[in-house]
């Protein structure tokens, strides 16, 4: 989840880490050793953040990814594969370092709530993941703190997806998932200090909690080449973030629409 806002330069950086992992998937050849492993493309994504007054915020932006057997990057993320492990002829287990350039956090001006508190910064995080793949579905567990020691935060999610294929061209995978995040996270980015509180803002410390999500993501593809996916996610918010004085939302929400040319 990156549920935090920005200046604007922020925030637009922080919509590309977001679609960084729906670009592997919605490009053709897609699989390791197939067509070229660069793609380059432009997607709108349009987000409502959980923060009181905030408006919803709508951007267009490019994309870049590259990926090969041993390394793939998109957005602000990059990604190590370790070997896999095999099962059997249906079933393997991937393993993978993560390292990303999180967007998260806020300025005082970016909604009336906010003002009158300090900076949250955005840091970079590193982590490792792992997948069970197998013909049922996709199980993937991962762990990742903030390296930069802005929030000293962690974070540890589980997701469940299953790609259904309608013909050569269409696919659909509905996904679901959970993100455990720390105390230090949700207090850094939804807790208010001493000093920071008002007669409209009550001191508050967060806890930890658990966010869900429940989306779905399609792809249409044109050819070798040519591209097009939307991706739609809903997430619900841990009881812990509900309760901060900064927010007035149950939920998050995200839709993106894109295309891309894998070369």
């Amino acid at each position: 989840m990156r549920p935090l806002y920005l200046s604007l330069p922020q925030r637009l950086a922080l919509s590309c880490a977001a679609m960084a992992p729906l670009m592997a998937a919605a490009a053709p050849g897609a699989q390791e050793g197939q067509a070229s492993p660069w793609a380059l493309g432009i997607a709108a994504i349009s987000k409502q953040q959980p923060y009181a007054g905030m408006d919803r915020e709508t951007r267009v932006l490019p994309l870049l990814s590259y990926e090969n057997s041993w390394f793939k990057f998109s957005g602000l993320g990059a990604e190590i594969k370790l070997p896999r492990l095999g099962l059997n002829d249906k079933q393997s287990i991937d393993f993978r370092l993560l390292g990303r350039f999180d967007m998260g956090g806020y300025e005082a001006d970016d909604a009336p709530i906010l003002k009158g508190m300090d900076e949250r910064k955005s840091g970079f995080w590193m982590g490792a993941k792992a997948t069970w793949r197998n013909d049922v579905a996709h199980l993937s567990a991962d762990w990742s703190a903030d390296a930069s020691g802005h929030s000293k935060g962690q974070r540890f999610g589980l997701s469940l997806e299953k790609t259904l294929r309608f013909g050569p061209q269409l696919m659909l995978t509905p996904r679901l998932g959970a993100t455990w995040l720390d105390k230090k996270y949700v207090d850094y980015y939804f807790g208010v200090r001493s000093h920071e509180a008002n007669a409209g803002r009550a001191a508050h410390t967060g806890k930890a909690g658990v966010n869900t999500e429940l989306g779905l993501h399609s792809a249409y593809l044109f050819d070798r080449h040519h591209s097009m996916f939307l991706d739609v996610g809903v997430t619900r918010l841990a009881k812990e973030i509900k309760n901060s004085p900064l927010v007035d939302r149950s939920t998050e929400n995200r839709v993106l629409l894109g295309y891309l040319y894998r070369f």
